[in-house]
């Protein structure tokens, strides 16, 4: 982890790209968590302004329409109410007023989230509450509720379901930093008594992280995908020179630790990140495990793509983020060898490499506290990921029996479902404006609650795009939002789609459609803009493609009238009233 001093210095550093704006609201000192963020953010290579408010100054700034925090105009605002002042109004109470405290303090919480909404457009970082046991009563502070153990407790309950119904707050779980470092070393006293901070010097940096992980994850930074070493990584032993009966899973010697790391991956997996294999071994002998070990905890059903073969890793790892159509960024790779993970970084610097214990037993807890697999959002069709990439390779094979791409296509019998915004949506339609970033023409991310207000706002139309064929189901895998210019024009807002589908016809399919949903409506004009990221280049001539007119560099126009529908195998679902 780095030092404050570190972080201190890289917040003074320039970085390039799209600037982002996060305001920090507190009822402590703040202004060293405020550098700390910077800093972090700008390791992170995120170009991040900070606006940190004075001390004690949430109720004003949130109040005041026209106050310091809304002229910002900040993406985030960081709400951090210290435990330890709130503990000081809890001291002042009565007895008899103490075990209401959790539930007055959290509806004070939520006029501040309703205040934020109101007046800003900002995304809140809402801080949990590390605790204080301040030994009144011994153990039995967790029996009664006029006790501050008690209600600092309930409060992180109560907020953690508030948080559950408003989409637009996302955690900050700083008591989990508290658990994981220690008391003595979250909070140093002297500094909270002479400088009103609660949060020790040494901390800062992983509370900083924290913010960051979070901030990132909405950003579309995300890891997507597990690249798996095998021997001495799942399981204890080489399976090639040990044999099935002798490798360490379950009970076996070591095999506890990897049976936890397993039952960890599989978690992963069952949440939407995809898990991958790259072994250097025999594709049989690799695969035995899987397959005929009855402690084994994954499955070859678990695993996206399996390259088991005596290549280079790095190679291999290529390979496999070419077969997953995703960016090297997103992948991390898991190896115990020290000279395959040096070889990795040194070929692949996109890539995530952790520096793995010697010791199985610290893996797991070591990944845990790397949390380079933070979500922004989730949504069922998580759980289907896996199963998507496998019947995409099987697609990948059929089309290879095919002379022309035509004959592949049209053998698909692919369908899709075109709608309006619905609510059952609105948490998967969030999650690809926060993940799409390859086919994305403007890289603009929303939050769930954000997609409710533009499905249920007038002056914008919506559609998302489903896709199955005879393989299987591809889910939602496009977005487009369209806003209303005027009374004949139509722009449109995002478009955005999974890199999966591509080339398949999909791209003319939405387009065609597009135009026939303004054209219904009574739209003659349809205009388009390309905003560039460093990722999403494959798009940067699509607009021409389909037909429309460049005005001026990046900003495109389509006259609804003289659109020539494109050729597409894909027919849509009609359904039945």
């Amino acid at each position: 982890m780095f030092t404050f001093k570190e972080l201190k210095k890289h917040s003074k550093t320039i970085v390039p790209g799209k600037e982002y704006r996060l305001a920090v609201l507190g009822n402590c000192a703040t202004q060293f968590l405020a550098t700390s963020i910077k800093g972090f953010a700008r390791k992170e290579n995120i170009n991040l302004e900070i606006f940190d408010t004075d001390y004690n100054q949430i109720d004003s700034q949130l109040i005041d329409k026209c106050s310091e925090v809304y002229a910002f105009d900040p993406d985030f605002i960081l709400l951090y109410i210290s435990t330890d002042k709130i503990y000081e109004e809890f001291m002042d109470m009565e007895l008899i007023e103490r075990s209401a405290f959790a539930v007055k303090y959290m509806e004070k919480i939520t006029y501040y989230w309703n205040l934020i909404c109101k007046n800003s457009h900002a995304r809140i970082l809402q801080m949990n509450f590390s605790e204080i046991d301040d030994k009144i009563i011994g153990n039995y502070s967790c029996k009664t509720n006029i006790s501050f153990t008690f209600q600092i407790r309930e409060l992180n309950y109560l907020l953690q379901h508030s948080m559950m119904e408003r989409k637009e707050v996302l955690p900050i779980d700083l008591l989990s930093i508290q658990i994981n470092l220690g008391i003595k070393k979250f909070y140093d006293p002297a500094l909270y008594y002479n400088a009103k901070m609660a949060i020790s010097i040494q901390t800062l940096p992983y509370v900083a992280k924290a913010v960051i992980d979070v901030v990132k994850a909405t950003l579309g930074k995300l890891k997507k995908c597990v690249v798996l070493d095998l021997d001495n990584t799942l399981w204890g032993g080489v399976i090639g020179d040990d044999g099935i009966g002798n490798i360490e899973i379950g009970e076996l010697g070591r095999g506890h630790a990897f049976t936890d790391f397993q039952r960890w991956l599989k978690q992963l997996k069952d949440r939407g990140i995809l898990l991958a294999v790259c072994s250097k071994n025999n594709e049989d002998t690799a695969k035995e495990p899987f397959i005929n070990h009855e402690e084994m905890i994954l499955k070859l059903t678990d695993i996206s793509i399996f390259v088991a073969n005596w290549n280079d890793k790095a190679s291999n790892i290529k390979y496999i983020q070419t077969a997953l159509n995703l960016g090297m960024d997103s992948l991390v790779f898991l190896d115990d060898n020290t000279f395959e993970r040096n070889l990795v970084r040194s070929i692949i610097p996109e890539i995530e490499v952790p520096e793995l214990p010697e010791d199985p037993a610290q893996y797991l807890s070591f990944i845990q506290e790397c949390n380079l697999f933070e979500a922004a959002s989730y949504s069922d069709e998580d759980q289907n990921r896996t199963k998507q990439y496998q019947s995409e390779f099987e697609r990948n094979k059929l089309q290879q029996e095919f002379e022309s791409i035509d004959d592949y296509l049209n053998s698909l019998n692919m369908v899709a479902e075109v709608q309006p915004f619905d609510p059952v949506r609105y948490s998967r339609i969030a999650q690809l404006t926060q993940r799409s970033n390859q086919f994305n023409l403007r890289t603009i991310r929303y939050t769930e609650d954000e997609i409710e207000r533009i499905a249920n706002d007038s002056n914008y139309v919506t559609l998302y795009y489903t896709l199955r064929d005879k393989f299987g189901d591809h889910g939602l895998i496009s977005v487009v939002i369209l806003k209303k210019q005027s009374a004949d024009v139509l722009f449109i807002d995002t478009w955005l789609m999974s890199c999966r589908v591509l080339k398949r016809g999909m791209e003319e399919f939405i387009i065609n459609k597009l135009v026939g949903v303004a054209e219904g409506m009574g739209y003659s004009e349809i205009l388009a803009e390309y905003i560039p990221t460093p990722k999403n280049s494959m798009v940067k001539d699509i607009y021409t493609t389909m037909g429309f007119e460049m005005m001026k560099e990046n900003h495109y126009k389509l006259e609804v009238a003289t659109y020539k529908e494109k050729c597409t195998y894909i027919k849509e679902e009609q359904k039945n009233d």
